[in-house]
């Protein structure tokens, strides 16, 4: 079996953790945090929302979700159970796409549901990531489209997928998008358009191939920004409501996830035409 740099992991020496990249590890971390939250708050976290009420089973899957979180989140980091954990998160957000999103574009197409789409793809993409590192002999035998180099660039398309709709509703919410600039950093509807295109061109850039090592990692660093310049500030100072707390989590979930996606591209050039 072919290796490459990106499915190379660490195993820590005289001990049991594995540990495959830093986003590896901060992916993990914020998995634990959403699972402990969703435990505590007794309801469905900003990355498994909007649930419907009426949905079966609406209050186990609550649960659920956030046990799931947590333990894969654990599982993640060690080595006996890195192979099951991802095998579980991939399943587990998989479905959530395919039962609780992707209807839900077709029958009330908006940005709404395809931003709630985007996030759960985000998650998804880092979850086939890992799956796609950690994968034993038998997951490579039986499903040798999701393991390895394959599986590597369905993920990617995913998180490609994924970026575009977060550009789109940089302009259709542009109100919403310019009141969230700092002041210090000036020209609001100037960063509202820049932010939201180069979304588009780095989920654009990764579906294509061209330069998609540079797009990946781009893309990560812009969310990441977001988080350290909007989000941080206004959760220190307490100038945050219901709402803008539920986007800092997102904003933390969706760094670290593109993270491990940008990760997965090491060994890459970062300039390389025709490689997603």
């Amino acid at each position: 079996m072919q290796q490459t740099d990106s499915m190379n992991w660490h195993v820590t020496r005289g001990s049991a953790m594995r540990i495959a990249s830093p986003g590896h590890v901060l992916f993990a971390v914020t998995l634990i945090a959403l699972g402990i939250l969703g435990l505590i708050k007794g309801d469905f976290t900003v990355m498994w929302q909007p649930v419907p009420q009426g949905f079966p089973g609406r209050a186990v899957l609550d649960y659920l979700s956030a046990l799931i979180c947590l333990a894969s989140g654990i599982g993640l980091l060690w080595q006996r159970t890195a192979t099951l954990a991802a095998r579980v998160l991939l399943a587990f957000v998989l479905a959530w796409l395919l039962i609780l999103r992707l209807p839900h574009i077709f029958l009330a197409p908006n940005i709404g549901t395809t931003w709630a789409a985007a996030k759960t793809a985000v998650m998804l993409a880092a979850a086939w990531v890992l799956y796609a590192w950690f994968a034993g002999e038998r997951d490579r035998q039986r499903l040798a489209f999701a393991t390895g180099e394959k599986g590597l660039t369905i993920a990617r398309a995913f998180y490609g997928l994924a970026l575009i709709p977060f550009g789109v509703a940089h302009f259709l919410y542009l109100n919403q998008t310019t009141v969230l600039v700092p002041r210090w950093l000036g020209w609001p509807v100037f960063w509202a358009y820049f932010t939201g295109g180069a979304f588009i061109a780095a989920g654009v850039a990764m579906l294509i191939g061209v330069f998609a090592r540079l797009a990946a990692t781009l893309s990560v660093l812009q969310v990441g920004l977001f988080t350290l310049i909007i989000w941080i500030p206004m959760v220190v100072t307490g100038r945050v409501s219901a709402f803008q707390w539920q986007e800092f989590i997102a904003s933390v979930v969706l760094t670290t996830a593109g993270w491990v996606v940008a990760d997965s591209y090491r060994g890459i050039p970062w300039l390389a035409l025709g490689k997603r």
